[in-house]
């Protein structure tokens, strides 16, 4: 389902009857349309694993097993929602700077695939234990980059970073944790920036990561089993973005991957493409409803029934310098007629810095209206401080095609779902 117009809307406004307001409504046909397109885009060149931090809700986790290949866990939580929602734990990899002792357990106990080391230490505490266990733990080195193409909204490499070894100390590393005993490098992982826009920096940055994993799997002899590429791939969230071309990525890119296969050492290897924000983000919309509008010295303020507490990201405080608005549009009263008016977009919270939208044009706007803020699908619910002041949590629906009727179905994860669900005939 398209995110424009006017279906759009009616599935918001069913959305907002049966289940209420704030909530997250993710377009399942969306999801699956953008797997489809990366497969294709890339001539199935790479497996596709989804990074679960982006959304680890269950009902998502569970519908991804039909579309991709692996999953990426940055905790011990996410290993455990994995398993719940049914995935194997080989088809799992555990990346994160900070993986403590109990959560290292519980990757050995389960079995995952691969534990993605990001520091000696790491490997070494990672391999007593393991030794305890009474068998070997595959593993993947994750490589921090000395540099970074400009371009990325942030950078995880070329500068001090607790993002895996730094390329400079990679070879040590290597032949230290080759050393250990009850550990199988398995290969090698590199996620040095995120949220780019740009084609020729995503090329450019895949070019970086190609020419590292060569030079260190020739360097220690390593056949890797695996090269995982963090995928960087952003999405429009301002009016000024503009989406990224996939298919003029993919283009130069696919020579690239051939020539890496065709190295003797690396034909068999399984390339894999880590991404989160770039499957599900577009997919989602977060909906609040207009519980009161107030004018105050001059300016039109409306008070919505979620904010930061629901959106951290909207209100401008997950990682942006500058604040800007998110994509926004009026779902009630589509018609209207009139100027565009501007008004500032609050939450329910007691802070100044619950703001939705600064200066937000719309033709006419009300309590009772409902707002619409699009690329809300990624590091949403999650992300965000729901907790604070102890308002309800947003509910997060489901909407996807089933047998040829749209499936609308309270997917909750923070127990206030009601588990209910409203089919609406989908014409074909």
């Amino acid at each position: 389902m398209s995110n424009k117009g006017s279906a759009l809307r009616d599935v918001l406004l069913t959305v907002a009857r049966d289940f209420g307001t704030p909530c997250y409504v993710y377009f399942m046909d969306q999801v699956r349309e953008r797997v489809e397109r990366a497969r294709l885009a890339f001539g199935n060149r790479f497996r596709i694993s989804y990074a679960v931090k982006s959304n680890p809700n269950p009902f998502i986790l569970r519908r991804m097993m039909a579309l991709v290949d692996l999953l990426d866990v940055s905790s011990a939580g996410e290993v455990l929602r994995a398993l719940e929602t049914g995935w194997d734990p080989a088809k799992l990899s555990f990346t994160g700077p900070g993986k403590t002792e109990a959560e290292l357990q519980t990757a050995v106990d389960v079995g995952v695939g691969e534990v993605i080391v990001e520091s000696v230490d790491e490997a070494q505490l990672l391999n007593r234990i393991a030794g305890r266990a009474g068998g070997r733990q595959g593993v993947i080195v994750r490589i921090a980059p000395s540099r970074v193409p400009r371009g990325f909204g942030l950078n995880m490499s070329g500068k001090p970073t607790q993002f895996g070894i730094d390329e400079e100390e990679v070879d040590s590393a290597v032949r230290a944790i080759r050393s250990l005993s009850h550990l199988r490098l398995c290969g090698f992982h590199i996620y040095s920036g995120t949220q780019c826009l740009n084609p020729a920096a995503i090329v450019e940055n895949y070019e970086i990561f190609i020419e590292i994993f060569r030079r260190v799997c020739h360097e220690h002899e390593v056949r890797a089993e695996k090269l995982i590429f963090g995928s960087g791939i952003g999405i429009p969230y301002y009016e000024s973005d503009t989406a990224v071309d996939l298919t003029a990525i993919a283009g130069q890119t696919n020579r690239l991957l051939d020539e890496l296969k065709s190295d003797a050492m690396l034909s068999d290897t399984e390339l894999v493409l880590e991404t989160g924000r770039y499957l599900v983000g577009e997919a989602g919309v977060y909906v609040s409803r207009v519980i009161r509008r107030k004018h105050s010295r001059g300016v039109d303020i409306c008070i919505c029934d979620g904010g930061m507490n629901h959106h951290l990201g909207a209100a401008g405080h997950l990682g942006s310098l500058i604040q800007r608005n998110y994509q926004m549009f009026k779902i009630t009263g589509e018609d209207d007629d009139g100027p565009e008016q501007v008004y500032n977009l609050v939450g329910p919270l007691c802070t100044t810095i619950d703001t939705l939208g600064r200066q937000v044009k719309f033709r006419g706007l009300e309590a009772g209206d409902l707002i619409g803020i699009r690329s809300s699908g990624a590091y949403g619910a999650t992300a965000s401080p729901i907790h604070f002041i102890s308002h309800a949590p947003p509910k997060e629906i489901i909407v996807e095609t089933v047998r040829g009727n749209l499936l609308i179905e309270d997917g909750s994860q923070f127990g206030s779902g009601r588990g209910e669900a409203t089919r609406e005939p989908q014409s074909q």
